[in-house]
C-alpha cells in the first residue's frame, strides 16, 4: 500500500469541499483506496488529505491526471500542493 499525503492552501474550504466531494467517484475509478481530510488547527484553510493507492504507479498517474489539476483550479487551491507518496514499512 501508498499512502499519498497532499498539502495546500484553500481560497475558502467549503468550497473546496464541495468539489472535493464531487469527485469521490473519479479518485475511486482512479485507485483510492481510502482518503481522510484534515484541517490545521490554528488555520482552517491550511488542507491536509491523504490517499491510499495500491501501489506508487497508481499514485503517480492519479496525480498526474489533467482533471485532477482542473478540480483543484475549480476547488480554489492556492499555489502548488505539496505531494508526498510513502510505503508502509
Amino acid at each position: 500500500m501508498v499512502r499519498s499525503f497532499v498539502r495546500h492552501r484553500v481560497r475558502d474550504y467549503d468550497a473546496w469541499r464541495q468539489v472535493y466531494d464531487g469527485f469521490a467517484d473519479v479518485q475511486r475509478e482512479h485507485g483510492v483506496r481510502a482518503e481522510a481530510v484534515f484541517r490545521m488547527v490554528d488555520d482552517p484553510n491550511d488542507v491536509l488529505v491523504t490517499h491510499d493507492f495500491d501501489d506508487a504507479g497508481s499514485a503517480q498517474a492519479f496525480f498526474g491526471m489533467a482533471e485532477l489539476k482542473d478540480a483543484m483550479m475549480r476547488a480554489g487551491v492556492e499555489g502548488e500542493p505539496t505531494v508526498w507518496l510513502a510505503e508502509r514499512s
